[in-house]
């Protein structure tokens, strides 16, 4: 199906986010964006930019002041806590600079807890935390604990515990930061190549270089998109 026929994953239409006090502070100034499946975008902007602001949105961790935000063809405002609960574990897949693993759990039993809350059985879900490690490449760490893995490798158990579910999207917060410059390539070509399986991938980011190399970058400043640009990699 054509990216002009399939339902956008994300699609914001005057998309506004303020926060209380006198006068109101706002944030995000009536963002129009739509990113379709499959794509690899990175998001870049400085600090204060409102790149943080704008993955919770994405994420479903926060509303919209106004303006209307869908996620996989959901418009969010019409959803409860517990339907957006539901499409976050369904649909989207997060990584954050820090890694969040759980320091008393193996690598399997880490990813595993991706899987906490899909219905799946514990035998199941460990087959599946298992698979998804090797595809990252850690098929012989999978009993090791996070205080046994390079910053590399625990990034890499992140992201396989973000897409063990097979979400639709993966958010990534800046995943590369807290990385060496050869840990932080490699967590880029796995993304690559998850996002060549269809995974649509969104990176925010402050480095304008790695967001060069991908093949959508959207700028943001002062909340506005700066630039949206399309293009092969250098």
């Amino acid at each position: 199906m054509s990216a002009g026929t399939a339902v956008p994953v994300l699609e914001l239409v005057d998309v506004v986010r303020e926060f209380p006090s006198d006068p109101p502070t706002r944030v995000l100034h009536g963002l129009n964006l739509t990113i379709d499946q499959g794509e690899l975008v990175a998001v870049v902007g400085p600090s204060g930019s409102g790149k943080s602001t704008l993955l919770a949105l994405l994420g479903t961790l926060d509303r919209p002041s106004s303006g209307t935000l869908a996620v996989t063809g959901h418009q969010v405002d019409r959803l409860s806590e517990a339907q957006l609960a539901v499409l976050r574990a369904r649909d989207i897949g997060f990584v954050f600079q820090q890694f969040f693993l759980m320091p008393g759990l193996s690598a399997v039993e880490n990813v595993a807890t991706g899987l906490l809350y899909s219905g799946v059985e514990p035998a199941e879900r460990r087959r599946r935390a298992t698979n998804v490690l090797k595809t990252v490449g850690l098929g012989h760490r999978l009993h090791h604990k996070p205080n046994q893995l390079s910053g590399g490798e625990q990034q890499r158990v992140a992201i396989a515990r973000a897409v063990v579910g097979s979400p639709r999207l993966l958010l990534a917060d800046e995943p590369t930061g807290a990385l060496d410059t050869h840990s932080g390539e490699e967590v880029v070509e796995l993304l690559r190549t998850l996002n060549s399986r269809g995974t649509t991938v969104v990176v925010i980011t402050h480095d304008a270089e790695l967001a060069e190399s991908f093949p959508r970058r959207i700028g943001i400043r002062d909340g506005r998109i700066a630039f949206d640009k399309r293009g092969p990699w250098l």
